[in-house]
């Protein structure tokens, strides 16, 4: 008997201070907020203007968001250490964003984007090894390491695509698909502020409206498209207004609560056979566009710090949690840990991982056809290709 009291003892001493009291204090459930009523285009009424948010989802939140930050500044560091290469765009400053949209819609439903992608890629349930791994060339990506930064891909999910605007007809096209199949589902089709411009996102904005798809239309207006300020790019910067004859919102976009509730409004809409709507989530990105530009050159340091220090989504959310009684700030700090491990490990997989041979380089070209040959550089050179 002495010995088993000991060893519970010995158990309990080993546990650092933090996780007792985190176990042995009482917590809400959950807690009422209000946010920010939503600019609105051709709309009667938009998203409520208050929402609960219960402490499981909270911490959710909280950690994917640590998640999405804490892999994006690593992707920095293997960047400048020359072990990610090409093309990289950064998405940290926009986590409420992709935590935000995904916690608005159903996992069934479909979501693409342009090359700002990695935050999606986790968010729609890809692990951060297999991405990490996908950023540096290796085996065990996503996308057996042929995608890089701007090609990555899980169920439901279609990239990660790299020419401007380019995948916004792709998501009305997914929408078309839903509603041909007859499936109670709906595509989120996001682009930037610098893709807004572009004539083909016109097309299918009246295409989608024409046939009533259920899709989505999202701009995520972070303020610059690569180095110019959307005060310089664009006649009207009323993106949420831009699709004239399809209803839009205007959502603050670092706002995680704000997000999903606009999500769901919008994902209801779509359901009910109305067709497509507009939303534009205002973000910023502390990064410049890509790792070629600092960010600095068009945009002053102290413009960065002060949204970093008035509007971070992780700083809004743990604030809330903490003030309401959701969670500890001993709690949250002990999430931020083992997210950093999980990075850490992460990035050691992605370091170690092979790359693939050059013998596979047609592989995959199709998801179900028998092996053929693909010719290489010139006519004498072939690959095989097994799907």
């Amino acid at each position: 008997m002495l010995a088993a009291v000991s060893r519970v003892l010995a158990g309990a001493a080993q546990k650092p201070a933090s996780r007792v009291l985190v176990a042995s204090r009482n917590f809400a459930n959950d807690a009422t907020f209000e946010i920010k009523k939503c600019d609105l285009h051709r709309l009667e009424e938009g998203p409520p203007v208050t929402t609960v948010l219960t402490r499981e989802d909270g911490l959710k939140y909280y950690r994917m968001m640590q998640t999405v930050r804490r892999m994006e500044l690593k992707a920095d560091q293997l960047y400048k250490q020359k072990i990610i290469r090409g093309f990289c765009h950064l998405c940290d400053g926009q986590e409420a964003c992709c935590v935000g949209l995904e916690a608005g819609i159903n996992p069934t439903d479909h979501l693409i984007t342009a090359y700002r992608a990695h935050g999606f890629t986790f968010t729609r349930g890809l692990p951060v090894r297999a991405i990490l791994a996908e950023l540096t060339g290796r085996r065990g990506g996503c996308a057996k390491g042929k995608g890089g930064s701007m090609h990555m891909y899980a169920k439901n999910f279609y990239g990660g695509n790299g020419i401007v605007g380019a995948q916004v007809p792709l998501g009305a096209g997914i929408a078309l698909a839903c509603k041909y199949n007859g499936k109670d589902e709906v595509c989120l089709t996001l682009y930037g502020d610098g893709a807004a411009n572009q004539g083909q996102i016109f097309e299918a904005y009246n295409m989608a409206a024409l046939w009533k798809l259920p899709c989505i239309f999202i701009c995520e207006n972070n303020r610059y498209g690569m180095g110019t300020s959307v005060e310089r790019a664009a006649a009207s910067t009323d993106y949420y207004k831009r699709g004239d004859f399809i209803p839009g919102l205007r959502v603050d976009g670092m706002d995680i609560l704000c997000v999903r509730e606009a999500t769901k409004f919008a994902a209801a809409y779509c359901r009910s056979g109305k067709g497509p709507i507009l939303m534009e989530l205002q973000t910023y990105r502390y990064h410049g566009h890509s790792m070629s530009d600092p960010g600095v050159s068009y945009r002053t340091r102290e413009e960065i710090q002060e949204v970093r220090s008035k509007s971070d989504p992780i700083m809004l959310l743990k604030d809330r949690m903490v003030n309401s009684d959701l969670a500890s700030v001993e709690e949250l700090k002990e999430i931020d840990v083992e997210v950093r491990k999980e990075i850490e490990d992460a990035a050691q997989f992605a370091t170690a991982d092979p790359e693939p041979p050059l013998e596979e380089l047609g592989y995959h070209i199709y998801s179900s056809e028998p092996p053929f040959e693909v010719r290489g550089a010139n006519q004498w050179i072939k690959f095989k290709s097994v799907s």
